[in-house]
């Protein structure tokens, strides 16, 4: 990976409010306006086809507990007809208009993420993938362009073609960098994000978007042309990491990349905070790998960490490299963050804050310790208690999230799937189920007697859970 760092101060981008007072080379500070969609979001309201045109989650490390998303497609019997419909809809540009294809395209997004509609959409991929980008490449409405973009994300995870990625990523970098919308641009971003990682890019293309998106956070947006927007730099955050958990080795951009992402922790977003924090967390786990045959026996302090009551569950881990040359400044950073109470914030914005960074933090002390809920520190022992990340999925199985890579791709499928996530994992969706091989144990049930859709749920379930269970290999 090229020296970013080094590229974006020899090219007068800016950087953070941190390595601009280091540097000198920033007069003006970052806007600290936050987005007021995050805390006017009604949970509960059913979603529609409008609501794919402004899909970014704003999920954080501790705040998914539950995938037990209402299915307003539960009783569609008639989705496969209407979802015909729609693509002849979408394929017949010549007599539609700009709303009649934002429409199109809405109720394409909706069918396709609570349906997994792999069969259904298979002749049709490549017509398909063509209408999408005369829509992003003819930009004629903000909706109908982003609408289109999350059309590519769930086509890429529906299909699994291993030509999208080649056929779209001119196209979406030219779009992140030249579009006139920061909302465009957040949605781009994480598109291409969905295209390399389910379109074909291979580890190469996948290195190649980590560079590209990490330039975009090392200047604050700036290099898009998006300079402070935190929707934009949350987003290459956040696909960062996803991408990350799909490379083994990255010893040598470790420090480097930790730098960037320290400087992100001044940032007057949290959202932009979590998501350097939980990166930082990655990769310091990424330090450490599952014990070899020819390795030496650990130390005597590696011992003593191994039989704390708190770690994660697996294999034993071993350290082959530093993640970060200083890492108790990092310490003393995320310890600022995790008991952070100044009133500028919001207590849910601070909320988030405390539990993440606890959390974080639990790692970046020890990276065998993966994710932790409640996370919490006795003074007296300095010992670090907490329960380890569980996931109710649907109303039917439990997930045990014990590493950050496995956080990182749930999140990343969440936030392409959203209230769908459950409906393509009990569906046995490939794209998700080989890139979360996590086994789910069932949740306890209240249900006596089931009725035929329940019997039809079930089925499903016995179904995804032999897949699984064929596929379950930790890649710890």
């Amino acid at each position: 990976m090229p020296d970013l760092r080094r590229q974006v101060l020899e090219s007068g981008k800016t950087v953070s409010r941190k390595a601009a007072s280091r540097e000198g080379t920033r007069p003006t500070s970052r806007a600290s306006s936050k987005t007021s969609a995050r805390s006017s979001r009604n949970a509960s309201r059913q979603p529609s086809d409008d609501d794919d045109a402004s899909y970014m989650s704003d999920d954080t490390a501790m705040s998914i507990g539950s995938l037990d998303d209402d299915n307003p497609e539960a009783e569609n019997a008639d989705w496969p007809t209407e979802l015909a419909e729609r693509v002849q809809e979408l394929l017949d540009r010549k007599r539609s208009s700009v709303q009649g294809r934002e429409e199109a395209l809405a109720a394409f997004c909706r069918l396709t993420k609570y349906h997994y509609a792999e069969e259904e959409i298979r002749t049709s991929v490549d017509d398909l993938l063509v209408a999408f980008v005369k829509s992003i490449r003819t930009d004629s409405s903000t909706r109908e362009t982003t609408l289109a973009l999350r059309a590519i994300e769930l086509l890429a995870i529906t299909s699994s073609d291993d030509k999208i990625y080649e056929n779209t990523e001119p196209l979406l970098t030219r779009t992140i960098r030249d579009s006139e919308s920061n909302a465009v641009k957040a949605a781009a971003i994480q598109c291409l994000g969905a295209t390399t990682m389910f379109g074909g890019a291979g580890e190469d293309g996948i290195l190649d978007q980590m560079t590209f998106l990490l330039d975009i956070v090392a200047s604050d947006g700036q290099s898009i042309g998006a300079a402070d927007d935190p929707k934009s730099v949350t987003a290459a955050l956040q696909v960062w990491g996803f991408l990350l958990t799909e490379i083994d080795d990255f010893e040598g951009e470790s420090e480097e990349s930790i730098q960037i992402l320290m400087d992100q922790l001044d940032s007057s977003d949290s959202g932009v905070q979590i998501a350097a924090g939980e990166n930082i967390a990655l990769l310091y786990e990424k330090s450490y790998t599952p014990q070899e045959d020819d390795d030496d026996e650990a130390s005597e302090e590696e011992e003593s960490d191994e039989h704390e009551n708190d770690l994660s569950s697996g294999p034993k881990l071993v350290k082959r490299y530093n993640a970060y040359h200083n890492t108790p400044e990092l310490e003393r950073q995320l310890e600022s963050l995790a008991s952070i109470h100044t009133k500028r914030i919001s207590k849910r914005d601070k909320k988030s804050l405390h539990s993440s960074f606890a959390s974080i933090l639990t790692t970046v002390e020890n990276p065998r310790r993966g994710p932790r809920y409640n996370t919490a520190i006795d003074q007296d022992t300095n010992r670090h208690y907490g329960s380890t990340l569980t996931v109710k999925i649907g109303r039917h199985g439990i997930m045990s999230i014990d590493r950050w890579w496995k956080w990182a791709r749930l999140a990343g499928l969440r936030r392409i799937l959203q209230g769908g996530f459950a409906e393509h994992y009990y569906q046995g969706n490939r794209s998700v189920l080989d890139n979360l091989p996590v086994m789910m144990r069932q949740a306890e049930s209240n249900y006596s007697t089931p009725d035929r859709a329940s019997a039809k749920k079930a089925a499903k379930i016995r179904n995804s859970r032999r897949w699984t269970a064929q596929h379950s290999e930790d890649e710890d």
